[in-house]
């Protein structure tokens, strides 16, 4: 066994205060495009960028605009959870993990069996009417957005524009877009677990976005540990940085 993964390994057996902060990487494994990789949706071509079509004005101003690309790259059926997912699951139902505090919207983590989860950025998983706050799963925005691109033509306002079922009000993704603020319980809650770990594991993430980034300064503990493809602006602060896929890494656990 590698030593790095050696030295990762003690550390998790010998612990039972762990948190785990996870990013896009964490899921690219599962089939789900990151965004800043050279095949990440940042490097695709749009009529938009994505950041913008990601944004609350874009969302309000060219709503039928949101929902294709939302429903091309986001609303994505079949992925399952990976080996990473799965080992984290496993390490919460050891007592092991206390959290897991991630980026990702997908819910894998979730469908995988974690518990404790702490979803920064939201989740395709649950949607809400603006209008009477309605909620619809996956499967019925999925639903929604196919009616509406059948019954619309493209170029129509409500072209792939899911609607409320009571009130006919625009139905929007629970999802954290730009411009808009995390949630402050999911953050307060986040700095709590953090400050409190014992071992904190990092995976899967440039670090690049903030405020989720900035979580890690909340750490007093001495095992950071980060595991990630490409170096990140983090690396010299880690106790102990190993270069690789999160899930290959978790599989020698």
């Amino acid at each position: 066994m590698d030593e790095k993964i050696a030295t990762l390994k003690k550390w998790v057996d010998e612990s039972d205060n762990i948190v785990f902060f996870g990013g896009a990487g964490v899921s690219t494994e599962s089939g789900i495009p990151d965004f800043r990789s050279v095949d990440g949706l940042y490097n695709q071509k749009y009529d938009y960028p994505p950041e913008t079509i990601l944004s609350h004005t874009f969302f309000m101003r060219k709503t039928s605009e949101f929902y294709k690309f939302y429903k091309d790259k986001l609303l994505l059926e079949g992925a399952k959870p990976n080996k990473a997912h799965l080992k984290l699951a496993e390490l919460e139902k050891a007592g092991k993990l206390k959290a897991v505090i991630t980026q990702n919207i997908d819910g894998l983590h979730q469908e995988a069996g974690s518990k404790e989860v702490m979803e920064l950025h939201g989740s395709v998983q649950r949607n809400y009417c603006m209008k009477c706050h309605a909620f619809y799963d996956f499967a019925a925005i999925k639903e929604k957005v196919n009616e509406a691109a059948e019954k619309y033509k493209p170029g129509d306002a409500d072209y792939m524009v899911p609607k409320c079922d009571k009130c006919g009000g625009i139905i929007k993704p629970d999802v954290v877009l730009y411009e808009e603020g995390l949630d402050g319980l999911t953050m307060q809650k986040s700095v709590q677990y953090i400050q409190n770990a014992d071992v904190l594991i990092i995976g899967g993430t440039s670090l690049a976005v903030y405020p989720a980034a900035g979580l890690i300064d909340y750490y007093r503990g001495n095992k950071l540990v980060l595991v990630n493809l490409q170096p990140t602006p983090r690396d010299r602060y880690a106790n102990l940085c190993i270069a690789g896929k999160i899930g290959e890494v978790f599989s020698q656990l």
